[in-house]
C-alpha cells in the first residue's frame, strides 16, 4: 500500500470516526461564514457597460484604452457627476475595465444596490468616451477643427490659383507652355495627395468616434463572493482545518502503542496481552459529569486512530491468555500471592481485562484491583500485598503518565511486578467457554510454569 493510500485510509477513518465533531463544525463554519457576510462583506452588485471603438485597434492601444477607463481623471469625472458624496479615490476600487473581442471595452461598475452600481457603470462609460474623445483630438476640440478647416480652405485657393496660371499660359506649343502647365499639375496633384492623407492621418476622423452600445444591464445577482459562497466557504474552511488538525495531533502523539514501550515507561517486565470483546469503536469510558457527556455527544471520548479491531477466537481462547498470566505471576512471586491491580482511571478496557483476570485467578494470586488518576497518581500504602500489577490499555497513555503511575506505586511502596496490556476484539459465536476443561487448563498452566512459555 503506498502513502497515497494510506493517507486517503486515514482521512476516511476520520471522517467515520469524527463524524459528529465535524458536523458541529461544518456549521460552526456556515455560521462563521454566514457571519461574515452580513457583518463584513455585505451583498456587492456589478454591472457592465460597453463601448465600441470603430476602426483598426492594435492590441497596445486597446490596453491603453483599458487604462484610461480607469484612470483617475475618468473616475473623478464620474464621481463628480453621479453627486454620491464620494471622490474618485473611493469609487477607485469599485470599478474597471477590460478589452474584448471586436475592439470593444467593458467598463464595470460594483455597488452595493443594482441600481447603484448600473448608474456607476453607465457614468463611467460616458464619461470614459467624452475625455478618450478629447485627448484623441476628437470634435470636442475647436481649435484643431478650426485650424483643419482653414487648411482645406487654403487648399481649394491653391488649387484655384494654379487653375488660372495654367489658363493664362501659352496656348501655344510652345515648349515652356508644356513645361509650365505640366509643373502645374503636378504641384496640383501633389497637393492633394498630401490633404488627402493629412485627413487620414487625423485621429479625429478615424479613432475618435467611440461610441456607447446601451446602457449597462442591471444586475440579478450579488458579485463574489456571495453570501452562500461565504457559508458554504466557512463550512469547507472549518471541516478542512478539523481534519488537518486531526492529522497534525496524530503525527506529534506521543501515546505509546507497542508492549515494550509500555513495559519500560513503567519499567516492569511484560507479563502477556489479554482480550476484551469489544464493540466495532471499543469500549467508552464510564466518565460522568456535562463534560463528559459533552464528548460521548461529539464522540470524542474515544480515540479516532485505533487500529481496527481484530477477530479474536472463542471465549475459551479469552480465558486461556487470562490464566497464563495468573500463572507467570504464581512462577514470579512466592506465596502467599497478593497483588494490587493498577488500573488507569478512565481506561474502560484495562478495567474490564482487571476484573476478568480477577476472576481467573480464582483467590490465587488475590488480586485487589483500584483505579489511579493519571493527572494526580495516589496508590494505597501497602499492606499485606506482595506488589503491583498494571493493567492497562495500548495507545491510550503517554510515557510521562505511565512513568507518574510508575512513581506513586513506588510512593506506595509497591513494586510493579508486571504490566498487562490489554485490547479490544471482535467476538465470534463459536464454542463455548467449556471447550476446554479444567485438566487441560491445568495441563496449560502447569506447562507454561515449568518452561515459561510466553503466550
Amino acid at each position: 500500500m503506498n502513502d497515497d493510500t494510506i493517507r486517503l485510509v486515514t482521512i476516511g477513518r476520520i471522517l467515520r470516526r469524527r463524524w459528529r465533531l465535524l458536523a458541529v463544525l461544518a456549521v460552526a463554519g456556515a455560521l462563521f461564514g454566514y457571519g461574515t457576510s452580513v457583518l463584513l462583506l455585505p451583498p456587492r452588485y456589478t454591472a457592465e457597460a460597453s463601448v465600441l471603438l470603430p476602426g483598426q485597434w492594435e492590441e497596445r492601444e486597446l490596453l491603453t484604452q483599458v487604462d484610461i477607463a480607469t484612470s483617475s481623471a475618468v473616475v473623478d469625472r464620474a464621481a463628480a457627476a453621479l453627486k454620491w458624496g464620494t471622490n474618485g479615490a473611493e469609487l477607485q476600487k469599485d470599478v474597471s475595465a477590460k478589452a474584448d473581442d471586436g475592439n470593444i471595452i467593458k467598463v464595470s461598475g460594483t455597488a452595493d444596490t443594482p441600481e447603484r452600481a448600473q448608474r456607476l457603470s453607465d457614468q463611467l462609460a460616458q464619461q470614459f468616451v467624452t475625455f478618450a474623445t478629447r485627448i484623441a483630438g476628437g470634435s470636442t476640440d475647436a481649435a484643431a477643427d478650426t485650424a483643419t478647416e482653414a487648411l482645406r480652405k487654403q487648399v481649394a485657393e491653391t488649387n484655384r490659383r494654379i487653375t488660372d496660371l495654367a489658363d493664362s499660359a501659352d496656348p501655344g506649343q510652345t515648349v515652356e507652355g508644356v513645361q509650365a502647365r505640366t509643373e502645374l499639375e503636378g504641384l496640383r496633384t501633389g497637393l492633394q495627395d498630401a490633404m488627402k492623407k493629412l485627413e487620414e492621418a487625423n485621429p479625429a476622423s478615424a479613432k475618435a468616434s467611440m461610441v456607447v452600445m446601451g446602457p449597462a444591464p442591471r444586475p440579478t445577482g450579488a458579485a463574489a463572493p456571495t453570501r452562500m459562497q461565504l457559508t458554504v466557504g466557512g463550512a469547507l474552511l472549518f471541516l478542512l482545518l478539523a481534519v488537518i488538525g486531526h492529522l497534525a495531533a496524530a503525527r506529534v502523539s506521543r501515546r505509546l502503542r507497542a508492549e515494550p514501550e509500555i513495559a519500560a515507561a513503567l519499567g516492569s517486565p511484560f507479563l502477556g496481552t489479554v482480550d476484551v470483546p469489544g464493540e466495532r469503536h471499543g469500549y467508552r469510558p464510564e466518565s460522568h459529569g456535562s463534560r463528559a457527556r459533552f464528548r460521548r455527544l461529539l464522540g470524542i471520548d474515544t480515540p479516532w486512530d485505533a487500529p481496527a479491531l481484530q477477530r479474536s477466537g472463542d471465549e475459551a481462547e479469552r480465558r486461556l491468555r487470562y490464566r497464563r498470566v495468573c500463572a507467570r505471576l504464581r512462577d514470579q512471586l512466592p506465596a502467599p500471592r497478593r497483588l494490587l491491580v493498577v488500573v488507569p482511571e478512565g481506561d474502560e478496557v484495562a478495567r474490564l481485562a482487571a476484573g476478568q483476570l480477577v476472576a481467573e485467578a480464582s483467590g490465587d494470586p488475590r488480586l485487589r484491583v483500584v483505579e489511579v488518576s493519571v493527572d494526580r497518581p495516589i496508590v494505597p500504602d501497602r499492606d499485606t500485598e506482595s506488589g503491583a500489577l498494571a493493567v492497562l490499555s495500548a495507545g491510550s497513555w503517554t510515557a510521562g503518565e505511565l512513568a507518574g503511575i510508575a512513581e506513586a506505586c513506588a510512593d506506595g511502596g509497591h513494586e510493579l511486578v508486571g504490566v498487562v496490556v490489554a485490547g479490544t476484539v471482535r467476538t465470534r459465536p463459536t464454542e463455548t467457554a467449556d471447550r476446554l476443561s479444567d485438566d487441560a487448563t491445568l495441563t496449560f498452566a502447569v506447562h507454561g510454569h515449568a518452561t515459561g512459555d510466553p503466550a
